[in-house]
This record gives C-alpha cells, sequence and structure tokens, in this order.
C-alpha cells in the first residue's frame, strides 16, 4: 500500500516536471532563457520549446514597435521664449539578448532619455524651427535617443514633435506679425499694379499723341459709358482745341463782312420810307438775314432823312 502511494507521488511529479518544462513562444515575442542564472546565447524562437526543470528560467521579450508618448517638456528656446513641447517615440527591440541583461527596463529608460532629449533639443532650436522646421528636429531628436539605446539592443525607428504650447503674449505677437506680413504683401502688390497700369497708360499716351484724333475718340467713349447709368449727372469738359477753332471760324466769317463793304449790298435790302418820316421797314426775315441788314437799313435811313 505504501509502495502505492510513492508511486503515484513519483508519477505526479514526474507529470508536473514535464509540463512544467514546456514553454510556449509567441509570434511577437523572444525567448531568453537563463540556466542557473547564466544566460544562454540561443534565443528562444516562436513556437513550442523545452526547458529543464528548475533549472532554467526563461524571459520573454517583446519585438513589436512600441509606441511611447514623451511627456511635455517645458523649456526656454535659444532666442529666449518659453515653450512646452511634447513628443512621441516609435522604437522596437533588435536584441532581446541586451535589452534582457544590459538595461534593467528598457521602457523606463528609453521614456528619460527621450525627455532629456526633447529637453535639450529645445535649448539649442529657435521658435521659428520649433514651428516650422520640425523634420530637421525630428531627426536630431531620434539620433539623440538612438545613440544610447543601440547599447540596449533597441532601435528608434523615428521621433516626432507632437505640439508646441507657446504663452498667450506670444501668440498675439505672432498673430501681429502674421498680419503686418499680409499687410505688407497686399501694398507690394497693389503698388506693382499701379506700375504696371501707370505703364500702360503712358504707352496709350504715346499712341494718342502721334494720333489727335484717338483723344477724341475716347473722349466720346468715356461719355457713351458714363450716359449709361441714368443715376448719373455728367459735366462734360470742352476741349481747348474746339474752342479755339470756334473762335478761329468766327473771326474769319467777321473778316468776310468788313471786307465785302457797303456796294455788294443788295438794294431789296434797304428799307421803304414814307412822307410821314418814319422808315418803313422791311417784312421780317429769318435770324441770319436779319442780323445783315440792320447795318443797310440804319445807311437807308440816314440818307432819307
Amino acid at each position: 500500500m505504501i509502495i502505492n502511494i510513492v508511486l503515484g507521488l513519483i508519477v505526479l511529479i514526474t507529470i508536473w516536471l514535464a509540463v512544467g518544462s514546456i514553454r510556449i513562444v509567441n509570434q511577437i515575442e523572444r525567448g531568453v532563457v537563463f540556466r542557473f542564472g547564466k544566460v544562454q546565447r540561443e534565443i528562444r524562437q516562436p513556437g513550442l520549446t523545452l526547458l529543464i526543470p528548475v533549472v532554467d528560467r526563461m524571459k520573454k521579450v517583446n519585438v513589436q514597435i512600441i509606441t511611447m508618448p514623451v511627456p511635455t517638456q517645458e523649456g526656454i528656446t535659444r532666442d529666449n521664449v518659453s515653450v512646452q513641447v511634447d513628443a512621441v517615440a516609435y522604437f522596437r527591440v533588435e536584441e532581446p539578448l541586451r535589452a534582457a541583461i544590459s538595461v534593467q527596463n528598457y521602457l523606463f529608460a528609453i521614456e528619460q532619455v527621450a525627455q532629456t532629449s526633447l529637453r535639450s533639443i529645445i535649448g539649442k532650436s529657435d521658435l521659428d524651427d520649433l514651428l516650422s522646421n520640425r523634420e530637421e528636429l525630428n531627426r536630431g531628436l531620434a539620433l539623440m535617443i538612438d545613440s544610447p539605446a543601440l547599447g540596449w539592443g533597441i532601435h528608434i525607428d523615428r521621433v516626432e514633435i507632437k505640439d508646441v504650447h507657446l504663452p498667450d503674449p506670444m501668440k498675439r505677437s505672432i498673430a501681429r506679425q502674421a498680419e503686418a506680413e499680409r499687410e505688407r504683401r497686399a501694398r507690394v502688390i497693389t503698388a506693382e499694379g499701379e506700375f504696371q497700369a501707370a505703364r500702360k497708360l503712358a504707352d496709350a499716351s504715346a499712341i494718342m499723341t502721334e494720333t489727335p484724333g484717338a483723344l477724341q475718340l475716347r473722349l466720346l467713349q468715356t461719355v457713351v459709358e458714363v450716359a449709361a447709368e441714368k443715376t448719373s449727372t455728367l459735366v462734360m469738359p470742352l476741349p481747348v482745341e474746339l474752342l479755339r477753332f470756334f473762335e478761329r471760324s468766327g473771326g474769319a466769317a467777321q473778316a468776310g463782312e468788313q471786307a465785302a463793304g457797303p456796294s455788294e449790298r443788295k438794294p431789296e435790302e434797304r428799307p421803304a420810307v414814307t412822307d410821314s418820316g418814319a422808315p418803313e421797314l422791311a417784312p421780317p426775315k429769318p435770324s441770319f438775314e436779319r442780323a445783315a441788314a440792320e447795318p443797310a437799313v440804319k445807311s437807308g435811313v440816314s440818307r432819307t432823312t
């Protein structure tokens, strides 16, 4: 009876040891085996693996890409601006053996290195670089974190700056700067437009100078465009050349009348004189003939009296 109990215990212990020596390594992990506390160089691959009971102890290391947010770090830039910057780091374990024996907790170590590197990058950079030149800063930050991580068997894939928090006065200053820049561009564009318009007007004036009639045609065209608006009042300027033309025409007509003399006047233009001494005027004529007949009437009255 006692022998059966002993044999049963031996079988149970054997089964327990056999089951305890079987380990399963997942696809996303690698196994590092310690035998009597000494690490074995052979890395256990994914699948079923056997260990020596009581002697071997296996540590699993995740080889996936790990996403680690870097806590917000406050610092002063090279141009003396206080900012708060946060980032995110992507890394993975390339050498599970080093990650298991070279550093106690590689996740905590990478986090601390990322924080110190981020503060260092803030102090070496200007505010404009943090806002607009992030790609170069990301590469520099990844290089600073990757240098110590290589000795731990960890590779830094990428590091990115997520956000930059600025004080409110600095935000207002940046807004005023952007507004001034927009206003400067608007003034430059307006000045360029006026310059081009002035050049075109100069070319047009040169063409009108060679062809005087073009100026009159342009004036009439402007009048037609303005007259299309029924609610506007048009003040029509008269060119000095037009007034001089009328003046020359009137002077030529007056000179012709003076050169004609009283002998060329027609006899029917003279008024008839009655015995009562009052001159009898001719029937009314059109306005332009009446104006020409007035000198003849005066001369006929004087001779009759």
